[in-house]
C-alpha cells in the first residue's frame, strides 16, 4: 500500500483500520479503528492534516483534500461513497456523503445528515443534523435522511474491511 510521510507529516494509522493495497494515504492523516480506505481513494494530508474517526469507509476513487487554514474532518461512525471529493470540511459522526458528491470549503455536515449522490455542497454551507442536502449546488431537505440508511451502510463496511485484511491476497501483477 502506498503509506507516505511528507516531511514531519507521518500518516497515523490505527492498528485495526484497513487500508486497501491500491488506496494512497500522505502526510498528516489521522485514521481510526475499524476504518476503512478502498482501493483508488487518495487521502492528501500535505497543506494541512485530515482525521478519520472509528468505524468510518472511504470508499474506491474518493479523494480527501485539505487547506492550511482548514482541516478536513470525518467524524465516527460515517459512510463516504465511492468518488467523493471532500475538501477542507466537516462531516460530523453519523453522517453520509453518497457516491458522486463534492463538499467543498468550510461545509459542516452535521451528524446525521447526508449528502445525496452526485450532489455538490458548495463553500460556508451547513447541512443540518438529519437532513437531506442533493442537487447542485445542493439544496437541503430538513429532516429527510435516514439515519437507518447511514448505520446499515457503517456495518457494512465494517464488516467488510474486517473480510479484506483477513483474504485480500494479489494473485497476479
Amino acid at each position: 500500500m502506498a503509506i507516505y510521510a511528507l516531511g514531519d507529516r507521518v500518516p497515523k494509522i490505527h492498528e485495526t483500520a484497513f487500508v486497501h493495497p491500491e488506496a494512497v494515504v500522505i502526510g498528516a492523516v489521522e485514521i481510526g479503528a475499524e476504518s476503512t480506505i478502498w482501493a483508488g481513494a487518495v487521502l492528501r494530508g500535505d497543506d494541512g492534516e485530515i482525521r478519520i474517526g472509528a468505524r468510518t469507509s472511504i470508499q474506491d476513487n474518493s479523494v480527501l483534500h485539505t487547506t492550511p487554514e482548514t482541516p478536513t474532518i470525518v467524524g465516527d461512525d460515517c459512510v463516504i461513497g465511492h468518488i467523493v471529493h471532500l475538501e477542507a470540511c466537516t462531516i460530523q459522526s453519523g453522517s453520509q456523503v453518497s457516491s458522486g458528491a463534492i463538499v467543498l470549503h468550510r461545509v459542516v455536515v452535521e451528524s446525521g445528515a447526508i449528502v445525496g449522490a452526485n450532489s455538490v455542497v458548495l463553500n460556508d454551507t451547513v447541512v443540518p443534523a438529519g437532513a437531506l442536502a442533493v442537487g447542485s449546488p445542493a439544496v437541503i431537505k430538513e429532516g429527510r435522511a435516514r439515519k437507518e440508511d447511514i448505520e446499515h451502510g457503517v456495518r457494512v463496511y465494517v464488516a467488510k474491511g474486517k473480510v479484506f485484511a483477513e483474504k485480500l491476497r494479489k494473485i497476479r501483477d
